[in-house]
């Protein structure tokens, strides 16, 4: 049961509304950061910045009253890395102060302190011996996200959200266990905790009496967007003051609640988290969750004014504001270049205007998806679940019986949380769902969590699942269409970035567009070419042409188009090959390469053998951050790769 009343719970200030959570003239215009700190408080006359310490220790010796001014040492550091590297601006904007609190209250390693999700640990980095994040998301350099390699302060090396109540309860489990007496720590956010885990692990620790461990709930209203559903309403109420502590959802459930505290305040943290610490260590009482309210994007004016996503992620940028030609680009400026995602984003929003049947889901990801035009358009058929793909695919597999065309976008990556609910909720009982993947394949800076290396081995094992992975953006607007109209589970893939130039078929047979070689011709090495490396398949087969002249190999690229399941078709053009090779961005020893080797080699026998066989892809382990085009080619995939690989087999 909970203890709130043996624990009297601590406010910075009475809970009345939003506003007097955010103090007023707190973000900074332009790049004046040095001038004024989150909270709005003007640097008195003299007043010089704090060093960012070198370790915990360190942070914690510092007096009270220089944390103002390391916290805008801080963000002016954020600033300078980022506008050079990129990555996660906004949510570390915003936990500046909160992070601080946490290293002076808590005695990392020693005390775990979990961040989830770990796009908010770049604070945390910078004050456990990485204040520069050297090389932040190159390769080589300090990742985007905790790293256990990096140092013994990083407890999860984790970028999909919602895990950290689990973790975090976990280790204090086997702490306990080991007479170890430490507290252990979850950072969480609002939106992370609409994730089903995530409320999984607070029932749980809701009945563990006697656990150490100490949620700290990171409202910001928002995960990319602002948060949705029943939760972020009551978390809405307990900082508006209509609903009081004690009446509270957490508490009802039998844990302790304090709250809500103002995140970027220094004097109303500290006290916060040592009352939590105090409630933690009651034998006698459940888990403890401190609701701190912070601000994403905090202290920076662009960052707080930007309305879609606070900054939440960002390229290299100018700390200095834009200039007009900068925001007004001349006449004969170049032209943007398309990208995947928006290139989706127009097809989804055409075939919704086609058919009024057409439903978008989106796991608290609308705009990185590409689903923001639909949304603004058609906004009732355009539906945000929270951080919670395992709901998202069984809703559509609820909209698909009762008679809708839903299609679920997703990051490729966040397929992997939903894979039983694909297979046995919607594969099993043959629903029209389609599930479209962007960030397919390497995707580079983010990091192993981040590749979507897995889904066409994952899609490969679903009975009755069909793939398209189109080799440009005219064959994405082709397949969305293609996919909506095939029965049961079908399955769209494509990578980050730009759309690459169109690439048309030199000739159309049964088992796909024919992109280079003769079909006609007998056939020496079969390049089978799923997705976007299709221009460096025809790359090196015309490398291959060009220095082999006439009487040189005729090396065929063929794209399935769709791409599972394979057709009978495509698997006699194979067998009857002299070699195969297959190029795909994902798992070399799963996936379509591998489901075509299978296939030959089942008709394979004594005295027709089934031609040698490379399927081309990544590495089966994690793969460290590194650009794209770095890791394709250390991987065999790109031109130069490619054509090795077909000499190679050529023998």
């Amino acid at each position: 049961m909970s203890t709130t009343q043996e624990h009297p719970v601590v406010h910075a200030q009475p809970a009345a509304s939003r506003e007097a959570l955010e103090p007023a003239g707190s973000a900074v215009p332009g790049s004046l950061l040095a001038d004024i700190d989150a909270t709005g408080d003007p640097a008195q006359p003299g007043q010089t910045d704090v060093e960012i310490p070198g370790d915990p220790a360190a942070l914690r010796a510092l007096p009270p009253e220089d944390l103002p001014a390391l916290a805008r040492t801080l963000r002016r550091r954020l600033l300078e890395i980022t506008s050079r590297s990129g990555g996660h601006l906004g949510p570390n904007l915003g936990v500046v102060e909160l992070t601080i609190a946490l290293h002076r209250e808590f005695d990392s390693p020693r005390e775990a302190i979990v961040f989830d999700t770990g796009h908010q640990a770049y604070v945390h980095k910078m004050l456990t011996g990485r204040a520069g994040l050297e090389g932040l998301r190159s390769a080589g350099g300090v990742s985007g996200y905790p790293d256990r390699g990096e140092s013994e302060h990083d407890v999860v090396e984790n970028s999909h959200a919602s895990g950290s109540i689990a973790w975090a309860h976990g280790i204090d489990r086997a702490r306990r266990l080991a007479g170890d007496p430490a507290t252990t720590v979850a950072v969480i956010g609002d939106g992370a905790l609409t994730g089903g885990v995530g409320l999984e692990a607070l029932n749980e620790l809701a009945s563990d009496i006697g656990t150490r461990t100490v949620v700290v709930l990171n409202d910001n209203t928002r995960s990319y967007a602002p948060t949705v559903g029943g939760l972020a309403r009551h978390l809405q109420d307990l900082r508006d003051g209509t609903v009081s502590a004690g009446e509270d959802l957490f508490t009802a459930l039998g844990l302790h609640y304090i709250g809500p505290i103002d995140g970027h305040d220094h004097a109303a943290l500290a006290p916060a988290l040592a009352q939590a610490r105090i409630a933690a260590e009651d034998p006698a009482s459940s888990g403890v969750v401190l609701h701190v309210v912070t601000r994403k994007g905090a202290g920076f004016e662009r960052a707080e004014a930007d309305v879609m996503d606070h900054w939440h992620a960002t390229g290299p940028f100018e700390i200095e504001p834009p200039t007009e030609a900068e925001v007004y680009p001349p006449a004969d400026a170049p032209a943007p270049t398309t990208t995947w995602t928006a290139c989706f984003g127009e097809a989804v929003l055409e075939a919704a205007r086609a058919d009024g049947r057409v439903v978008a889901l989106s796991a608290a990801m609308v705009d990185p998806v590409g689903l923001t035009p639909m949304q603004r358009e058609l906004p009732g058929r355009v539906l945000d679940v929270g951080i919670a793909e395992q709901l998202a695919m069984d809703t559509a597999a609820g909209l698909a019986h009762g008679g809708a065309k839903p299609v679920l976008a997703l990051y490729s990556t966040f397929l992997n949380r939903a894979f039983d609910q694909l297979l046995l909720d919607v594969a099993l009982h043959s629903e029209d769902v389609t599930v479209t993947l962007d960030r397919a394949g390497v995707t580079g800076d983010d990091g192993p969590s981040h590749h979507g290396i897995w889904d066409l081995a994952v899609t490969a094992q679903v009975p009755g699942a069909s793939l398209w992975a189109p080799r440009d953006g005219e064959r994405l607007a082709e397949a969305l269409p293609s996919a909506l109209g095939t029965g049961g589970p079908s399955v769209v893939r494509f990578p980050k970035g730009a759309c690459p130039s169109e690439l048309p078929a030199t000739a159309r047979i049964d088992a796909g567009d024919v992109l280079a070689g003769d079909p006609e011709l007998p056939i020496d090495v079969l390049v089978v070419s799923i997705g976007a490396l299709a221009h460096r398949a025809v790359e090196a087969a015309r490398s291959l042409r060009e220095q082999a002249g006439d009487d040189g190999p005729n090396v065929v690229v063929l794209d399935p188009v769709q791409a599972l399941p394979l057709s009978s078709s495509i698997v006699d053009l194979a067998a009857s090959a002299g070699a195969v090779v297959t190029v795909e961005d994902g798992v070399a020893e799963r996936g379509i390469g591998a489901a075509l080797a299978v296939r030959l080699a089942q008709r394979a026998t004594v005295g027709t053998p089934m031609p040698p066989v490379r399927t081309l892809g990544v590495i089966q382990e994690f793969i460290p951050h590194a650009k794209r085009d770095a890791i394709l080619a250390e991987n065999g995939l790109d031109a130069a790769g490619i054509e090795a690989s077909i000499r190679s087999v050529l023998g």
